[in-house]
């Protein structure tokens, strides 16, 4: 793709036509012209010259010249791309106005969809903090493989932890016990032995007896995680993974990973 037809692709994806886009861009090739010039620059048929350009001065992107024949005039850049970035927050506002305004209608009530599925290292790196941050009673991480300790994780068990969250990591990665376990208030664990062939783990985040996070990472090194909160399906699974692991209350804070 060339860059002018990049362009022209990311006005439309603000809201121009592609006659719109093309007939913009040429007037500020050429600086001014006429129907016929701004054909030629172009490539749009003269005849719908006149009226993409008279929506693109309804648009306030160009101003009309009274002379004959009619020349058109772009507005300055910084003019154009204000109003066009005007009129996105409009309807972006229009938009998430009319979405509230049915979730209202219906109470708000939310889909009961209980388990969630996220691919791709950095949005699993994101929604593991959101979790992290939502703790009000305890935590527990765990992971084996030190890079998928990122500091966001990193600062949010602390903040947990000096918030009075009872927050405790999980690893059999010395690095990831010795840079977890600094922190103030954190305590640090390996998995059980039973635990120690597990290659494709990826990250387990447990929260407040209702929220869990459960990741694995493929040989690619491609992480997916499937996640759920404040749902049975989570507390359930927090019991199977406490129970498996020996630890019916997560009193010996070791769930294998």
């Amino acid at each position: 793709m060339t860059r002018e037809a990049d362009a022209i692709e990311a006005f439309s994806r603000l809201g121009l036509t592609s006659y719109e886009a093309k007939v913009f861009i040429a007037l500020h090739t050429l600086g001014s012209g006429t129907a016929r010039e701004v054909a030629e620059v172009a490539d749009v048929p003269r005849s719908q010259v006149y009226s993409v350009a008279e929506s693109l001065e309804t648009r306030g992107l160009l101003e009309v010249g009274q002379s004959t024949p009619i020349r058109y005039r772009p507005v300055d850049l910084e003019e154009a791309r204000e109003t066009l970035a005007d009129r996105f927050e409009r309807e972006r506002e229009r938009a998430f106005e009319y979405v509230e305004s049915v979730r209202e209608e219906t109470g708000g009530e939310e889909a009961q969809e209980d388990i969630w599925t996220i691919r791709g290292r950095n949005r699993v790196d994101d929604r593991v903090v959101d979790v992290l941050s939502a703790a009000d009673g305890r935590t527990v991480f765990g992971t084996r493989l030190p890079e998928l300790v990122t500091d966001g994780i990193e600062r949010s068990l602390e903040d947990r932890a000096a918030a009075g969250v009872d927050v405790s990591v999980v690893s059999r990665s010395v690095a990831v016990r010795e840079r977890l376990g600094d922190l103030e208030g954190v305590t640090a664990y390996s998995p059980p032995e039973h635990r120690a062939e597990d290659d494709r783990s990826g990250r387990i985040v447990l929260v407040d007896d209702d929220t869990v996070l459960l990741s694995v990472v493929d040989d690619d090194g491609e992480e997916t995680a499937i996640w759920s909160g404040g749902s049975r399906f989570a507390s359930v699974l927090i019991q199977l993974i406490e129970a498996s692991t020996g630890t019916p209350s997560m009193a010996g804070r070791r769930p294998g990973i």
